[in-house]
């Protein structure tokens, strides 16, 4: 804009994007351990949503682990944690290393029509999902295992017209959705509902996600 006026994004919600640098090998580790661990032992037994067969979730201690991939994972996801939490505030990193840094960590296994519903994470602060097996994409359900974050402005789309529908981003009115590819890691603020759609392809999808919080 010009002729004295600006133009500013004031609610916007930060997202951070990452790729690992060696995605194939940690990934076969992980893979092979969860599935080993797909038991009932290591399963979460207070799920806060009614369990669902075709997703198993993992109890929430995943980080505590000692396997030395997962502890790799650890440091990939928590430092792109505290990377976003510096990057969108005004802490410095001496600042935020004074903070102790907690989470809470998991792994899900998806078959054929496993997904989530939507939720978010109220006591937590930053959130972030990192993709250990994408599972194949199927023409016939192209919103097959999307993971998607729904557009916090409640009401703001109650008028559309043609002006407000070709909105860019950040100012557009629309969902945010990503077809995760293997080593990718999506961070973003825990109070941001969003849903895994049901996987309609053949094998398993594999994620891990943490909450995160500072105290």
């Amino acid at each position: 804009m010009n002729a004295g006026g600006r133009l500013a994004a004031m609610f916007a919600v930060p997202f951070g994007e990452f790729s690992h640098p060696d995605p194939a090998r940690l990934n076969a580790e992980l893979e092979a351990l969860f599935l080993a661990r797909e038991t009932p032992e290591y399963r979460n037994p207070t799920p806060s949503h009614t369990a669902q067969a075709e997703t198993f979730e993992s109890r929430f201690n995943l980080f505590r682990w000692e396997e030395r991939c997962v502890q790799e994972l650890r440091r990939f996801m928590l430092d792109a944690v505290a990377r976003v939490a510096m990057e969108a505030s005004s802490l410095t990193a001496v600042q935020l290393a004074q903070f102790k840094f907690q989470n809470h960590t998991w792994f899900h296994v998806s078959r054929y029509a496993g997904g989530f519903i939507a939720h978010n994470h109220p006591l937590a602060s930053w959130s972030a999902v990192y993709c250990v097996r994408a599972g194949e994409p199927v023409a016939a359900h192209p919103d097959s295992g999307l993971l998607r974050f729904f557009d916090p402005r409640h009401g703001a789309n109650s008028y559309t017209d043609p002006a407000i529908a070709a909105l860019n981003r950040p100012y557009a009115l629309k969902n945010v959705e990503f077809r995760l590819a293997e080593g990718q890691l999506v961070v973003f603020p825990s109070y941001l509902f969003h849903e895994v759609t049901p996987y309609y392809g053949r094998g398993t999808r594999i994620t891990v996600a943490t909450n995160c919080w500072f105290s």
